[in-house]
């Protein structure tokens, strides 16, 4: 089965006084939606445009597995086990809150910063805050969190290109750029399908397009 959810059905959030739009594709905050908890591990696919000099001070996490995809701009990360880093596009960073751990997000570069940052619920609470950053390899990248039982793959395709989408019992699709055909469905910048039960699927890339897939399994 597929479910397909358009750009323009997320929760709008943030703060835009302050320079911060977030588009939340799951229930999240005072956005509350019974029926649009999760997907398979995934909790949260959040959009976020920070403008230059914008951003969230220290806050807590805990019992999280926090990827942050880098779609232009960069992000500057600083968290309560030492690490600080840049990230840039292409990038994948991964934080795994565990027990706890708190951390800052900023634009503190010159230019409007985008990313995706998804979280996904670990099969065992606690544990030891971890952090891992993945440089942009500028082709297919395929990034496993076993703590959530998942695997991050990144399709960069030319028009005209298809790509196989991974068999699992849950499959999260996410368009970054550019437009596909997926199940006789097209999809555009902000689209994601949910598909459970994925076998021999595919997707075909109508124009350039880059896309996140999340493999999930129980």
């Amino acid at each position: 089965m597929t479910d397909v959810r358009r750009a323009g059905e997320r929760y709008r959030g943030g703060d835009p006084g302050a320079g911060i739009d977030t588009r939340h594709a799951f229930s999240f905050g005072p956005h509350y939606d019974p029926d649009n908890l999760r997907f398979g591990a995934l909790i949260a696919c959040n959009e976020e445009r920070l403008a230059p000099g914008a951003g969230f001070d220290e806050h807590p996490h805990s019992h999280t597995e926090i990827v942050t995809w880098v779609v232009e701009g960069e992000l500057t990360h600083r968290d309560s086990g030492g690490h600080e880093t840049r990230v840039g596009p292409g990038d994948v960073q991964h934080l795994s809150a565990a027990a706890g751990v708190r951390h800052v997000e900023r634009n503190d570069g010159p230019a409007p910063l985008t990313f995706l940052q998804m979280w996904l619920t670990p099969r065992e609470p606690g544990g030891t805050p971890s952090y891992t950053l993945v440089p942009a390899a500028g082709g297919p990248v395929r990034y496993e969190v076993p703590a959530a039982g998942a695997v991050l793959h990144v399709r960069r395709l030319g028009a005209g290109e298809r790509t196989a989408v991974p068999d699992a019992p849950w499959v999260y699709v996410h368009v970054v750029r550019g437009a596909v055909r997926l199940a006789g469905t097209g999809l555009g910048p902000g689209d994601a399908a949910r598909i459970t039960g994925a076998e021999g699927l595919r997707a075909l890339a109508s124009a350039p397009a880059d896309l996140l897939l999340w493999e999930m399994t129980p």
